[in-house]
């Protein structure tokens, strides 16, 4: 980016960035400095991306209108910890209104890959209309600026997500690489692929050991248009940590939000799997398609009872000090670490494990491993089969597809490699519908068509305000088991303000664990700005930009078709009460009546600016 000014909420204009848009069916390429419109556009991800999503009319996902768009955030590739995002963004064939209108949507991971594609001087590529053969896309960084060049992938058809990087990184050195697996290859059938990204741990190790972005099917918009890899190569531009950096990293490893992430050796609970302990106890861990049964068995996968079997390794991303992942291998004999299985987060975890009955650790960790290497969403993935595990538990005498039920390893691993190899559409194109083709739509775990995270929906109706997924884009998830709260003045309250400032993180390029319980506007993100770009920004300015990022793209569902009525929980949460879980009922027809008044009712007149 090319900065001109200190005062970039007062002077967006001055703060210009580079991008090239790719035009894959002519081959043209036009490479662009762009003046930022507003704050949002200066601070990048989907705050810039949703701009330009909004000037489109897209009716169906797989249309030639539809951009792919990769870009970073300000803080991407710099020594602020956790600063490696890399944002891709379009309207998503999965997520959907009920009109078949497709919604606007972003999907972010970590690993070094953002990281490289900042350093090689490029800050967004757009991808218009679609190759008529497979291809990969090299961004190179090059004495006279960033390089873009198309190359033929008809050598990585067929591979896996990590297979792909693999065999790009014994043609590339010093680079990184974003790819899809079969699943997006399979796009016309599989709505939900997902775009690995390579970390330093993978391409030192040859272990899959991948980060994904997952929600949303940018990897099969990816496929769509046959675009199978990306490859960033460039040099590495770090700068020197400053004091004030520093002091901020420091935060970040002992502050409440990533505290209780850091591995046990250190104090914590050892990643994102510390979840499973937090949520037990309430007999809020989702279990057999989001209905928990107030036993014991979700204990099964417990930390401190899966390492009694298997390896476990702490992981960290590039130059971050969290590790809020594990690696998870096979223990041998002598108590050395054996084969790698998969890495364990919390998400892919309960919903290939626990929410499938599954409660072996080795069996859900080649589940997880095997949706990695297809390159699907564990989420949309997770959720989609336990929907048709509870519908045969339902129809025992008319089960569909493979008649898989709970718990069932070998039915259940068969649908997953049908559903990456393209074979399963029923289960590829998700769990709207699915139900809907069923009849029964009662117990499809998704809001908006978006398959919802692995939080009881039962603790959450801040899901149905989310712009891209619950967990990503509205941290209402431990209101009420962490914070207590249950009264409808404090969730409208949180919905409308608190807790949407979780967005923010997909802005400027920092991953949500820098300070999940505060967001961006905050003094150490504003110190940080100095220090690493002299930008002078307040914590007032952050807010709002944050704000209207966010309200735009509920602005944007709004004009895709989404009702009111859409805004909403699975309809069991209503209809059957689940008397296991050990919470404040907060999930009643009369609450959320109550609660979805006071909401729009607040968001209403702030939309008016953003809709046609």
């Amino acid at each position: 980016m090319k900065i001109m000014t200190t005062d970039p909420a007062a002077n967006p204009a001055e703060v210009q960035y580079k991008r090239c848009t790719l035009d894959l069916k002519t081959g043209s390429q036009k490479m662009e400095d762009l003046p930022c419109r507003n704050l949002e556009d200066v601070l990048g991800g989907f705050g810039r991306s949703f701009q330009t999503l909004a000037t489109r009319k897209i009716e169906k996902a797989y249309c030639d209108q539809n951009p792919l768009i990769v870009n970073t955030g300000l803080f991407t590739g710099s020594s602020v910890m956790t600063g490696m995002r890399t944002y891709f963004s379009g309207y998503s064939p999965i997520k959907s209104s009920k009109k078949g209108l497709p919604a606007a949507i972003w999907s972010t991971g970590s690993g070094k890959f953002g990281a490289k594609f900042k350093w090689t001087g490029l800050d967004e590529l757009i991808f218009e209309n679609r190759s008529e053969t497979p291809v990969y896309i090299l961004i190179k960084e090059t004495s006279g600026g960033p390089l873009v060049e198309t190359k033929s992938a008809t050598h990585l058809l067929g591979l896996s997500t990590h297979a792909k990087i693999m065999v790009l990184q014994k043609e590339y050195d010093n680079a990184h690489f974003a790819a899809i697996g079969q699943a997006g290859e399979n796009w016309q059938d599989n709505y939900m692929g997902a775009v690995a990204l390579s970390t330093e741990n993978q391409l030192k190790s040859g272990e899959d050991k991948c980060r994904f972005a997952g929600r949303g099917g940018m990897g099969s918009l990816m496929g769509y248009k046959n675009i199978l890899a990306l490859v960033a190569q460039s040099s590495d531009k770090l700068k020197p940590l400053t004091e004030t950096v520093k002091k901020a990293n420091l935060n970040v490893l002992k502050g409440g939000g990533s505290a209780r992430l850091q591995p046990i050796s250190r104090g914590g609970g050892g990643g994102t799997w510390a979840a499973y302990d937090v949520m037990q106890p309430f007999h809020a861990v989702p279990f057999n398609n989001f209905r928990p049964q107030g036993n014991d068995l979700p204990e099964k996968l417990l930390r401190e009872n899966v390492e009694q079997k298997y390896d476990i390794k702490s992981e960290a991303c590039f130059r971050c000090g969290i590790s809020c992942h594990n690696n998870i291998s096979e223990k041998n004999a002598d108590g050395s670490r054996g084969e790698f299985l998969a890495k364990f987060d919390y998400e892919p975890l309960n919903l290939l494990g626990t929410n499938l009955g599954i409660h072996d650790a080795g069996q859900a960790a080649r589940l997880i491993q095997l949706g990695d290497n297809y390159g699907m969403d564990s989420i949309s993935l997770g959720v989609t089969i336990s929907y048709a595990l509870a519908y045969n538990e339902r129809h025992p005498e008319a089960t569909i597809l493979n008649g898989a039920s709970f718990g069932d390893y070998e039915k259940i691993r068969e649908l997953i490699i049908l559903t990456g190899e393209g074979k399963l559409p029923e289960i590829g194109q998700g769990s709207m519908r699915l139900s809907q083709s069923t009849g029964e739509t009662s117990y499809a775990y998704h809001v908006k068509g978006l398959e919802i995270a692995a939080y009881q929906p039962e603790t959450n109706p801040g899901y149905a305000w989310a712009i891209a997924g619950g967990h990503m884009s509205m941290a209402t998830y431990g209101l009420l088991i962490r914070e207590g709260k249950a009264d409808i003045d404090s969730w409208a309250k949180a919905i409308t303000e608190e807790k949407l400032h979780i967005v923010g993180f997909d802005m400027i390029g920092l991953c949500k664990f820098f300070d999940i319980a505060n967001g961006i506007s905050t003094e150490m993100v504003t110190s940080c700005l100095k220090s690493e770009l002299d930008l002078e920004i307040t914590t007032e300015a952050l807010k709002n930009a944050v704000r209207r990022a966010f309200l735009r793209g509920l602005a944007l569902e709004l004009q895709q078709g989404y009702t009111k009525a859409e805004f909403s929980l699975p309809a069991e949460v209503y209809e059957t009460p689940n008397p296991h879980i050990k919470l404040p009922s907060i999930a009643t027809p009369e609450f959320f009546a109550e609660l979805e008044k006071k909401v729009w009712k607040i968001f209403e007149p702030e939309l008016e600016e953003f809709l046609d």
